[in-house]
């Protein structure tokens, strides 16, 4: 992969976790200690990586919970957001994985990658414009955490979508909303995404070009989902 042409774009909408930062691995942990609990007491098989690939990567939280159950087969009443975390509903399980992903952050910290901030430094030096287009309700404190929150001109998150009524990934909504934010023409914007929800969501706004970061999804899941180049570092995109 060579370069991109930035020239071309105005902006980049990038999505947070497993893009600028390692934080798909502990929602990834998070909703595999969630769901494995929650399988143990039904005699189901535990929660795999396949699975969270398929139904729970870059989607808002209890869209992700919906996926899952019903690919096991599953139902549990929708409750309300303010379930609490040992409530048997959709929004109790969403709300029981935010606890423990919580929990880790707090505990470690994160960093970005550091391919991903060398791209930002890039980025900012051509004056390019950058928000963050997220599922994730954790985005604010996440960028906090990792000291990149003032690279952005906006955020676009899972709590903006919330209040807002945007439909989530892999609808193009909330990337719509972060380019109509910045004053810029979606086939002037650059969406990055390491999710085929996310990477659909782009393809599907008629964005300028859609960048897929194979981390674990698979570059040809991510070409199938509509990327237009897959990058496994976003070095590799630099200007």
């Amino acid at each position: 992969m060579g370069p991109v042409d930035w020239s071309d774009y105005d902006a980049v909408l990038f999505d947070l976790d497993g893009v600028l930062t390692p934080t798909a691995q502990i929602h990834r942990t998070a909703w595999a200690e969630m769901f494995d609990a929650f399988l143990a007491d039904r005699d189901q098989p535990p929660f795999t990586d396949a699975d969270y690939f398929a139904h729970v990567d870059g989607r808002p939280r209890t869209d992700g919970v919906r996926a899952f159950l019903a690919s096991r087969g599953i139902t549990l009443p929708e409750g309300s957001p303010d379930d609490p975390e040992d409530a048997e509903t959709v929004n109790g399980l969403g709300n029981r994985k935010n606890a423990a992903f919580t929990a880790v952050l707090t505990r470690d910290g994160i960093a970005p990658y550091p391919a991903s901030a060398r791209l930002l430094d890039a980025l900012q030096q051509r004056g390019t414009a950058m928000a963050v287009v997220s599922s994730s309700r954790n985005a604010g404190p996440v960028l906090e955490a990792a000291g990149i929150a003032r690279d952005f001109a906006c955020v676009v998150d899972g709590e903006v979508a919330a209040a807002d009524h945007l439909a989530g990934k892999p609808a193009p909504d909330t990337f719509l909303r972060a380019a109509t934010l910045l004053e810029v023409e979606p086939a002037r914007a650059v969406v990055v995404e390491d999710a085929t929800s996310g990477v659909a969501a782009g393809h599907a706004g008629h964005f300028g070009l859609v960048i897929g970061v194979d981390r674990g999804a698979g570059a040809d899941a991510l070409t199938n989902a509509g990327a237009d180049v897959v990058v496994a570092e976003l070095d590799e995109v630099l200007p």
